[in-house]
């Protein structure tokens, strides 16, 4: 089985996320058999890269809400990350253009260290001071190497805008085509769709009826085919 999750690292709900459902996955006895794969969706395609401000000021901003309310948006995420093991400033932090994360993201998938490099992202985005948009390429690829990829391959990727655009922008086509209009946006089988940071049940439920609701296998099965099994291969007799 596989799930898709269209995120973006700028999303704090995404960080949150990705933990809720890590804790059902984790719980689920299918959880070996199934792929997950993350998506691009960017929340400010629109911001130019050298385009960073503090996220309060963006907040304020961007949804029209009073500082004070800025700052309590903030608190709570904090307090929601904690009950999930995560550590989360809720000052200090700065907002900006997600794409050339997103980019890495796809070059990290082909390499099988998709998952640990959208890990390293969140934490340094979320949870450290330093910052992963006014430092520019140089703290991607610390990052990027740390999470196990090539720091050559990782630098010419970045000083080419056009490696894997296509992939991000296809993703984000595929969300819009799905109906998702926000991050996290959970798809299991392309079957059945999860909107939002829910309880970690709900994706526990998911899962489980994702799962159960695979068609059975269907065999067209020739009897007098050989084959190898567990007491070894048939041997023609003729």
């Amino acid at each position: 089985m596989r799930v898709e999750i269209w995120s973006d690292i700028a999303c704090p709900w995404c960080y949150v996320g990705k933990a809720r459902f890590e804790k059902a996955l984790a719980a689920f006895p299918h959880r070996d058999h199934v792929e997950v794969v993350h998506r691009s969706f960017e929340l400010d395609p629109g911001r130019a890269k050298g385009d960073i401000q503090p996220v309060i000021k963006m907040l304020t901003k961007k949804y029209g809400m009073s500082e004070a309310q800025a700052r309590a948006g903030e608190e709570n995420l904090g307090t929601q990350a904690a009950a999930e093991g995560l550590a989360y400033r809720t000052e200090g932090r700065d907002h900006g253009n997600t794409f050339d994360m997103h980019r890495l993201l796809h070059l990290a998938k082909e390499h099988g260290k998709q998952n640990e490099l959208i890990q390293l992202l969140y934490q340094a985005n979320f949870a450290e001071e330093r910052s992963v948009f006014s430092e520019g390429d140089d703290r991607l690829v610390e990052l990027a190497v740390t999470a196990g990829l090539d720091e050559t391959t990782v630098r010419k990727v970045l000083t080419d805008p056009t490696a894997y655009a296509d992939d991000v922008r296809t993703d984000e086509r595929e969300a819009a085509e799905l109906g998702a209009t926000g991050v996290p946006f959970f798809v299991l089988d392309r079957k059945f769709g999860v909107s939002g940071a829910q309880p970690t049940d709900v994706f526990t439920r998911a899962l489980t009826q994702a799962w159960g609701e695979r068609p059975p296998l269907k065999l067209i099965e020739d009897s007098d085919a050989e084959a190898c099994g567990p007491d070894g291969c048939a041997v023609p007799q003729h």
